[in-house]
């Protein structure tokens, strides 16, 4: 790399690293192609080495979650920059979260950081339908709804990410918190009856419906706004589910950071915190390719994608949703395992 400071990917094969000078250790959900560049700047104001995990698309939040999980004994990772919320509560519920109250937090709203100062909310993104344009329907008759998956209009025309990780994962815990279990295993049963295709991850439902693969998906902000920006001219749109006199809206959730307990640099841990929480930061993520959303209202950037100020957003309990995550994912292992 150009600069004289760099993010090192490691593979943690050796269980350790020799430090030649300050550093701090980041497990990091957000694609390396958004969050390096970043702690690449974090470093070169610093002079703070990070040394960052990465997750992989197949297993994505859920397996850097489970590593904080096996390691809590002798913590290795100093703070998590997930990008979805439900992971970082599960960690909260353990205990593995160190307390940090940075001076910018105030700024947000309580809605976007933990009262018990353990996390905190930036950047958010939405769950969305992809549609490919060229599709015979008009428009008028395109899917509106994350109900229109289990339509038999749509019957093996429509795609998903596997349900049992990432953003997926969390959107079905968080419909588990809203509808009750018994309503939203009905919705999966029927989703799954209506031959929907289940992908390995968000990108790869982007990546199809773009390329004319399926008739709509469903996945997240960042991963259709990249598709739509890439093809030109545009061969996909973003529909915002459930915006209806009647619809529950569409789910909006941020990135979130937590400094895990007992994690071996916790001041440094500390100051990439604060760094990350700054208003410079969430509007290069906004002015970026994933087009994240910010949360603090002192942040001027023009916004490429609607925002929960601009429509109707899902009202969501994200601690009971945290509640549902291990019934959620019981059922949808079982009827999604082999998809």
């Amino acid at each position: 790399m150009s600069r004289p400071f760099c993010v090192v990917l490691c593979v943690f094969l050796s269980g350790c690293w020799s430090a030649s000078g300050p550093e701090v250790i980041v497990y990091t959900a957000l694609d390396s192609e958004f969050s390096e560049p970043i702690l690449e700047d974090f470093t070169a104001a610093t002079g703070i080495a990070v040394r960052a995990k990465f997750d992989v698309e197949s297993t994505k939040t859920v397996g850097l979650t489970n590593a904080i999980f096996a390691e809590s004994g002798r913590p290795r990772c100093d703070v998590f920059w997930n990008n979805e919320i439900l992971q970082t509560l599960r960690l909260e519920r353990e205990g593995l979260l160190e307390v940090y109250r940075p001076p910018i937090a105030e700024e947000y709203p309580e809605s976007a950081r933990s009262p018990d100062g353990t996390w905190h909310g930036f950047a958010a993104r939405a769950r969305v339908l992809i549609v490919h344009e060229q599709i015979p329907e008009a428009k008028e008759e395109w899917p509106t709804s994350i109900h229109d998956l289990t339509d038999s209009r749509w019957k093996g025309r429509a795609c998903i990410a596997k349900p049992l990780f990432g953003s997926t994962a969390t959107h079905a815990a968080c419909l588990f918190a809203y509808w009750g279990d018994e309503k939203a295993k009905d919705f999966f049963r029927r989703l799954k009856a209506n031959d929907v295709a289940i992908l390995s991850g968000n990108k790869h439902v982007a990546v199809s419906v773009a390329a004319g693969e399926y008739a709509f998906g469903l996945t997240d902000t960042d991963d259709a706004m990249i598709e739509i920006r890439r093809a030109r001219p545009a061969t996909a749109a973003i529909v915002y589910p459930d915006q209806g006199e009647d619809g529950m809206g569409t789910l909006f959730f941020p990135n979130t950071l937590a400094i895990i307990k007992g994690g071996p640099n916790v001041e440094h841990a500390r100051r990439l915190v604060d760094y990350l929480l700054s208003r410079q930061v969430e509007a290069r993520l906004a002015a970026g390719p994933s087009v994240q959303i910010p949360l603090n209202p002192n942040v001027e950037v023009e916004t490429r994608v609607e925002t929960p100020r601009t429509i109707k957003a899902m009202r969501v309990d994200f601690p009971a949703a945290a509640g549902k995550w291990d019934t959620a994912r019981e059922f949808l292992r079982d009827e999604f395992a082999g998809g």
